[in-house]
């Protein structure tokens, strides 16, 4: 009896502070932080002429994904993955969500910063939110009104308001700077804003990447573009830099990604590999080793699992697509992580064409489900100085691409990225690779049907 008593007392004493207030344990807050249409451009990635300091920074202190991808090359199916953890067309954000797109996630579907508020969270909204119903993926507070969302360091300093906000719940934080997409004109380079030093570029000594063509208006399209990146870059400085002023930046998970590639015709709104292969940096405090590169193939289907695993708030009652990737923060191999999925139906909802695919880490297998129908231009890819110079000079070659063969694509996609990193060399139809064909796309079809897919109806109507 005096024994119990006695544990009861210590118990009592460990749960208290010493004037007698209760004592928690260290708040498990998040930071999601998501660039709009950035691919691997960035010098944690090897690209020397990306200036990324902070995320470069964050990623020697944390983990950096090199198999990291979104499921469709698309702002808003891609921000729905993001944050409820489905498909696109699990959850019906088949496409935009602005203006005629009109693209809604189905009412079923139990958005992260719902499931985190009812799990006793602060929420902040910071840049661009882009799905419908809004109410779906409510944010308590929202940090946009009368703010340019390319002003990342005024966007970032009203993070840090929220942050020093008398409020003791936990706090998720969704910043996400509108760059580096594209503007009505260049990248919005044209205004200065407030608290950013400007990085400009000289387009003759820009490295053009080889899925691009290299000619004079790509060199200064990707000089725009990179002075872009740097102002986001900017604003996430800012953003860690508050985090550490407040004292939050060792109790909050820190998540850095793109939506979706850069916005060029041969990555964004594709499913090859510059407008799928996206960068994703990951810094937890509780993780034991510093500047990790994880080779585990990851999806953003994952990431709404993972906060759910960190902060222990509830999942919804329906399953989730992915799976937390917080045992992968340490780098070792883990068993499992070897392949990933794609999803891409629209982008504007004028340019119909689903796409299912897998990739391992040797091959990847598309299947494009409206194949006679010529490839679609997003708008703003369309009416880019590096399309419209391809179209003025007739030139027959995109990067290492036949434009006839991006604008008129095949039933099946078969690549082997280890020989042909550029995804240049279609192997399906070819009796030596008929096995490792039929085997992929079944498998596309067993996700298709596992995941809800209404478009499993190609395989009996057409």
């Amino acid at each position: 009896m005096l024994r119990s008593l006695v544990s009861i007392l210590l118990l009592t004493s460990l749960t208290l502070w010493s004037d007698g207030a209760p004592l928690s344990a260290a708040p498990k807050n998040v930071l999601i932080v998501v660039n709009d249409d950035q691919g691997q451009q960035a010098g944690c990635y090897g690209d020397r002429q990306a200036k990324t300091p902070h995320l470069d920074a964050l990623a020697a202190d944390g983990t950096r994904f090199d198999l990291a991808f979104c499921t469709s090359a698309s702002c808003s199916p891609s921000r729905s993955v993001i944050l409820s953890g489905l498909y696109g067309h699990a959850s019906g954000q088949y496409g935009l969500a602005h203006a005629d797109h009109n693209f809604h996630t189905r009412p079923f579907v139990v958005g992260l910063p719902n499931l985190l508020q009812a799990a006793g969270y602060r929420t902040l909204l910071a840049g661009k939110h882009h799905v419908i119903p809004e109410s779906q993926f409510a944010f308590e507070k929202n940090a946009n009104a009368k703010l340019n969302l390319r002003s990342t360091v005024e966007l970032a300093e009203r993070v840090e308001a929220f942050l020093k906000e008398p409020d003791e719940r936990p706090f998720f934080i969704y910043y996400c700077p509108i760059d580096p997409h594209r503007a009505a004109q260049g990248y919005g380079n044209d205004k200065r804003y407030p608290g950013v030093t400007e990085v400009e570029y000289d387009p003759a000594q820009i490295a053009v990447p080889a899925w691009l063509p290299d000619l004079p208006e790509t060199r200064a399209d990707l000089a725009g573009f990179y002075q872009a990146i740097a102002r986001a870059d900017q604003g996430l400085g800012r953003v860690i830099q508050a985090l550490k002023a407040t004292g939050h930046y060792e109790d909050t998970l820190i998540l850095c990604l793109a939506d979706n590639g850069p916005p060029f015709p041969g990555a964004k709104t594709t499913l090859y590999e510059p407008g799928v292969r996206l960068p994703l940096v990951v810094r937890s405090p509780e993780q034991q080793t510093r500047g990790v590169i994880s080779q585990s193939l990851v999806s953003w289907v994952d990431l709404t699992p993972t906060v759910l695993a960190w902060t222990g708030a509830k999942p919804p009652k329906y399953p989730l697509s992915g799976r937390s990737i917080l045992p992968l923060l340490e780098g070792q191999a883990v068993e499992g992580w070897d392949h990933v999925f794609f999803s891409h139906s629209f982008h504007e909802v004028t340019m119909y064409y689903p796409m299912r695919g897998i990739r391992t880490r040797k091959y990847k297998c598309l299947r494009n489900l409206a194949h006679p129908l010529s490839f679609p231009f997003a708008s703003d890819l369309w009416q880019s100085p590096t399309w419209q110079t391809t179209l003025q000079k007739s030139l027959t070659k995109y990067g290492q691409r036949e434009v006839s063969a991006y604008l008129h694509r095949p039933a099946v996609e078969l690549y082997d990225l280890e020989a042909d990193p550029g995804e240049t060399r279609n192997l399906a139809g070819q009796v030596e690779y008929s096995e490792v064909e039929a085997e992929l796309l079944g498998r596309i079809e067993q996700w298709q049907r596992t995941t809800g897919d209404p478009w499993v109806v190609k395989y009996t109507h057409e």
